[in-house]
């Protein structure tokens, strides 16, 4: 390197710019706006708050009562989700019929929650039919068929649109490809029905496309939604992360979930339960812990992350702890109390 070349680097590294990386878990205690919903929603929520206490988890619960059958989300609930920009929530129960709006619909459009997340994979300890399974659903959550704008055009005969729009397919595609390229993931389906809805699910798959250009490094294939579910339960293996529109997701994810081991075990994929189930109060809280693990490291908090995640692995490779939908006996207090004693 000559003398002259130094000056020049010397007014390089004067006028360059730090980057400040903070470490995980800096700062003050966040603020969590906490539903705890309908059905087994209580049941597993508490759950979530007496671990996050047990870890000494650096974040607080704002809880706020909400039921599938009011008419609306109150608006100071919808205002603590703005302000803290994190809510943790367990189902809220949709009336079938009727005409009642789903407040669970309402939520994802009032707050444009236009991503849902739903992993799938195999748990060790837990005996499923097919191994290897670690399947990512990414599913549009605003438009699709759950739009909401039906009407009886005679007695007898209902119109139902279903909207898909040019802007939410590429933001859904987008997420779904920037999620993948960002976990290291080599494969992103698009799941459709264009063969019949060739305008609708056409418009939805020519926006994947669109994206996949400028993700070269990731694999990107298409697969109509009757084949797609066929495909799941014999050969789930073969799918890595899959991009949706609203309805398909739904079964989609479900199923994804039911062949990995159920929906009380896997992150995002929660329901409300049944009666006897909240009776007994042997509700699966596995799903809502594994799921609050995910939310804290969005958070930028990996270690509790990490910790909690460790300690309900071991608690279902132990197989001593089986709530019903596992095949066992144990009440959702056992499970906790379980958890906890397997916390580093």
């Amino acid at each position: 390197m000559s003398r002259r070349s130094l000056p020049f680097l010397k007014s390089l590294i004067q006028t360059r710019s730090v980057t400040y990386m903070p470490r995980p878990g800096d700062g003050s205690p966040r603020a969590v706006t906490l539903i705890p919903g309908d059905g087994i929603g209580p049941l597993v929520t508490n759950a979530v708050e007496q671990v996050m206490e047990a870890m000494h988890a650096p974040i607080y619960f704002e809880k706020y009562e909400v039921h599938g059958d009011m008419k609306r989300v109150p608006q100071q609930v919808l205002d603590s989700i703005r302000k803290n920009k994190v809510c943790l929530k367990g189902g809220l129960k949709t009336p079938v019929g009727g005409g009642v709006s789903s407040l669970n619909v309402q939520l994802r459009k009032e707050l444009d929650l236009y991503a849902a997340l739903v992993n799938c994979f195999n748990l060790p300890g837990l005996p499923t039919r097919h191994q290897n399974v670690d399947i990512v659903v990414i599913r549009e959550n605003t438009e699709g068929e759950y739009s909401g704008l039906e009407h009886e055009v005679v007695p007898g005969v209902v119109e139902s649109l279903k909207v898909i729009t040019k802007f939410c397919s590429e933001r859904i595609a987008k997420y779904a490809f920037e999620y993948a390229y960002l976990n290291y993931r080599k494969k992103v389906t698009a799941v459709h029905k264009a063969n019949i809805m060739k305008l609708a699910d056409g418009l939805f798959l020519e926006s994947c496309r669109e994206v996949a250009t400028k993700y070269p490094s990731i694999k990107y294939n298409e697969i109509i939604v009757d084949n797609c579910c066929m495909q799941l339960v014999s050969k789930p293996e073969q799918f890595d992360v899959m991009v949706t529109p609203n309805l398909y997701g739904n079964l989609v994810s479900n199923t994804a979930a039911g062949i990995a081991g159920g929906t009380g075990v896997m992150p995002g994929a929660g329901n409300v339960g049944n009666e006897k189930v909240v009776e007994q109060k042997k509700a699966n809280p596995v799903a809502l812990l594994l799921s609050s693990a995910m939310m804290l490291r969005h958070l930028q908090f990996p270690s509790f992350a990490d910790r909690l995640e460790t300690a309900v692995k071991r608690v279902i490779s132990e197989e001593k702890y089986r709530t019903k939908d596992l095949g066992g006996g144990c009440t959702t207090q056992q499970i906790v109390d379980a958890v906890i004693a397997n916390l580093d």
